[in-house]
């Protein structure tokens, strides 16, 4: 461990959440072996990149970061320079012909990281891959109160404009006994709200145990004391079930709260993509839902301009949105990615027509999430503290809001607020995302 005292190694992490627990784990495989972690890149002696491949612009922006990093090794300080996570597996041999590029690792080779490291910086690696559940030593990078828990790894679905199949595999659920000692860890580090991530969190279980059991996981999830809120992301509608809706209705740390990713409405467009799901089903779905956890705030994403998508196929998108009144929604045009089935599909749309789509999507959602909103006004809500404004003006977060993709509330308070605490607030003004309110005694 003293070979790499005082060595200095910035993270650069791109990408979705699941790519930040990659992130922290490796982060916790440095700090183990001695390395000093550093965010500046310029102050660092090794760089590692962990890139998302995801859709073009993510690995545009991947390449911008490595292209930095070179720049920061030839002004002398950075000795080594590391490519990982997605986008590295998916042009791995492309990404390691860069000059100045030292080492590339794949999504699933952190047991790798020292002996990837140490090659990288010329010398025989001595130190043997790591063999111990990696998840418990990550570090977290998220604030203290809140942190990301990766419940399985992979996909089966094979969405045809997806390239996540060919990049993490299959889906394979974690162990629940490692799930629940990783959450007690995070738990005794401060953590008060644990978010459920994976390519598909409904499915956990399916695999391993033969059933869904994503229901009993959160009620396991739900005693480990410090947790205080539970919330849910990737659950895809065709595996949604009635114990899972029971147990989010009756369990109080489980916010109601769902991201239920639909990507289209149309029978010939979900089909095309490989999906599940009909525009009945969805209805049916989503009906289920808000009947079974009252109050629940649904959040959806969407892909418009995909190959085939006619004006009419468009129209009955923006007909759906307006039914469905969802609480957060975002668009996405459709990426060409290579290697996909997608690619390959006749009638690919022009890219002003995908963003023309899109740009109108976002507006008839701006105007429901506006209305959705002003519902809230003069109602009280426990809102977690997730930052400081000036004049006594905080930002926090309520159930209906997930970090970093969800709107804030303003909070106004005269009395100083601790970050991570959790306050009762009055709303009193809305907007089209956000909203104002204080604190209420």
């Amino acid at each position: 461990m003293d070979k790499f005292k005082d060595m200095k190694v910035a993270l650069v992490s791109l990408g979705c959440d699941k790519n930040t627990v990659d992130s922290e784990i490796m982060l916790g495989i440095l700090a183990q072996q001695g390395f000093v972690l550093t965010a500046d890149t310029a102050q660092a002696e090794i760089i590692i990149i962990n890139t998302c491949g995801f859709l073009q612009d993510a690995v545009d922006e991947s390449y911008m970061e490595i292209q930095a990093a070179i720049a920061q090794k030839q002004a002398g300080v950075c000795r080594a320079i590391i490519v990982t996570g997605c986008a590295a597996a998916r042009y791995k041999e492309e990404i390691l012909g860069l000059d100045g590029v030292d080492g590339v690792m794949g999504v699933d080779e952190y047991a790798n990281l020292i002996p990837v490291v140490q090659r990288a910086l010329g010398q025989s690696a001595t130190v043997k891959p790591l063999t111990a559940d990696l998840a418990m030593l990550r570090i977290p990078s998220t604030p203290k109160h809140y942190a990301y828990l990766r419940i399985a790894e992979g996909c089966d679905k094979n969405c045809t404009y997806c390239t996540i199949p060919a990049i993490r595999g299959a889906y394979t659920s974690h162990p629940m006994e490692n799930i629940l000692e990783e959450a007690a860890r995070l738990a005794g580090l401060g953590v008060k709200e644990l978010i459920l991530v994976a390519q598909d969190t409904t499915l956990y279980g399916t695999d391993i145990y033969e059933e869904q059991k994503l229901h009993v996981l959160l009620n396991k999830l739900s005693k480990i004391d410090g947790i205080h809120w539970l919330r849910l992301l990737y659950c895809y509608p065709e595996h949604i079930y009635d114990d899972l809706l029971e147990e989010m209705a009756k369990n109080p740390k489980i916010l109601p709260y769902i991201d239920l990713p639909i990507q289209h409405c149309s029978d010939k467009i979900l089909k095309l993509m490989n999906r599940k799901s009909t525009e009945e089903k969805l209805r049916n779905t989503i009906a289920h839902i808000r009947k079974a956890v009252p109050g629940v705030t649904l959040r959806t994403t969407l892909i418009t301009g995909f190959p085939g998508e006619t004006k009419e196929d468009f129209q009955n998108l923006c007909n759906f949105i307006e039914d469905m009144k969802f609480d957060r929604l975002g668009v996405f045009p459709y990426s060409r990615e290579e290697g996909t089935p997608a690619d390959n599909l006749p009638n690919h749309l022009e890219e002003k027509t995908k963003i023309a789509r899109h740009d109108r999507l976002m507006k008839i959602q701006q105007r429901i999430s506006a209305e959705n909103l002003a519902l809230r006004k003069g109602d009280v809500y426990e809102i977690v503290v997730e930052g400081m404004e000036e004049n006594g003006i905080y930002l926090g977060r309520s159930y209906a809001e997930a970090p970093d993709i969800d709107g804030i509330i303003f909070i106004s308070s005269e009395k100083e607020l601790e970050m991570g605490g959790l306050v009762q607030v009055k709303i009193t003004e809305t907007w089209e995302y956000d909203m104002m309110g204080e604190v209420f005694d």
